[in-house]
């Protein structure tokens, strides 16, 4: 078995089980991409098994932390049964959901979410590439599902020295899907759609704002960066009057109004806007025109945290203006999908913006990842999506 050792001070975060390495923090070793090697500290003491990445910042990705674990076929059996278990006791109102979310399942670079009958997979690192067709297998075998499409196409897998893959790896067939969620229908299309397909992650944000819309009874619902219409649907779905809904992509605005006729819902209550966002909110506080709620959605801003200071001033720009828009006594769910932005700051980004626009509101919750996108005590990295639901004053 290959060994890396570690620099004198390096090994804190692993005795805290966090499971990345460094390059910086290896003072020598080494193996091939995917390969498993001991991970010792600067005396050698055992710290853990990892996957080796030759070509990543994130050296190696730790497996276990158990040195008489095995790093076979079965360990990965077990953690793939083990993570599908645990989604058995959360509460999970769909029949689309993740059933693998990375390190927080002990499978760091591998994603999994399930939709109805199909499996779609992501293999973003060289530990689970090297893994793949054992994984694939145990997947199957534990869903007792027989089609599983690959989406191996995240910016992340060059971080690696790995080329996109996508297509089927086991079944064939259509790859326009629906799925049901808190009883509404939503269809996507596993091979062009975003990540693996939809943002299973919004699911209980969706029925929040669900929720709100009924009990707040809202007339004119602003949504942005709508993709394929997840939280319109949510809004009609909550009696809300009308819908405007925004996306600078033409082929997600035509999935978001077919959703809307999925669920049987009058197209006159919606506006769908093939435009940019930030373009159209500047138009609409121009022209005066105001919402009683708004949803703020945007794409990933800042991947990392060295992009951080820049993407912050675009989330503060679109907050300000969403702000400015919303009528007084309105709700404004908005949210960061940047892991590059905590929580904290992304709290201080959207505090700025209202002061920028003479507002103040009141927050009335903090949101996050649905709960099949776990984030666990030693890997706090995994808590990338942030949410806010103001109340203006």
């Amino acid at each position: 078995m290959k060994s890396i050792r570690l620099r004198v001070g390096k090994e804190r975060s692993l005795l805290r089980r966090h499971p990345w390495v460094f390059d910086g923090a290896i003072a020598r070793g080494g193996a091939d991409a995917g390969e498993t090697v001991r991970v010792e500290g600067h005396d050698g003491q055992f710290l853990g098994w990892a996957a080796f990445s030759p070509s990543s910042k994130i050296r190696a990705r730790v497996w276990s932390f158990v040195e008489a674990e095995r790093i076979d076929a079965s360990f990965f059996v077990a953690r793939i049964a083990s993570a599908i278990r645990a989604r058995s006791r959360f509460d999970i109102q769909s029949d689309g959901m993740r059933l693998v979310h990375g390190e927080s399942d002990g499978l760091p670079g591998l994603v999994v979410d399930r939709y109805a009958d199909t499996l779609v997979a992501q293999f973003s690192s060289c530990g689970v590439e090297r893994w793949k067709s054992v994984i694939v297998e145990a997947l199957l075998a534990e869903t007792g599902l027989t089609r599983l499409y690959e989406r191996s196409d995240a910016s992340v897998r060059s971080l690696e020295g790995l080329p996109e893959a996508t297509g089927w790896l086991a079944g064939s067939g259509a790859t326009d899907l629906t799925i049901t969620e808190h009883g509404w229908k939503l269809g996507l299309d596993i091979a062009t759609g975003h990540k693996t397909g939809f943002y299973l992650d919004q699911r209980d944000s969706r029925r929040k704002f669900a929720d709100h819309a009924r009990r707040l009874q809202f007339q004119n619902v602003l949504n942005c960066y709508c993709y394929t219409g997840g939280f319109t649907v949510a809004a009609l779905a909550g009696g809300a009057a009308h819908v405007t809904s925004i996306d600078s992509s033409g082929p997600a605005i035509e999935k978001a109004a077919a959703n809307v006729a999925l669920n049987g819902f009058d197209a006159g209550r919606t506006t769908m806007l093939d435009a940019d966002v930030n373009a159209s909110m500047r138009q609409f506080h121009k022209e005066g025109k105001t919402f009683d709620a708004i949803v703020l959605d945007p794409p990933k801003f800042a991947p990392t945290v060295a992009h951080a200071e820049r993407a912050a001033r675009a989330y503060k720009d679109i907050n300000r203006i969403a702000l400015s828009i919303l009528a007084p006594g309105g709700v404004l769910f908005t949210y960061s999908c940047s892991g590059g932005i905590s929580a904290d700051l992304f709290h201080k980004i959207v505090a700025s913006a209202g002061t920028d626009a003479g507002v103040d509101a009141f927050i009335t919750e903090r949101l996050g990842g649905a709960p099949d996108h776990p984030m666990t005590v030693s890997f706090p990295e995994g808590e990338y999506l942030k949410g806010l639901v103001l109340l203006k004053k």
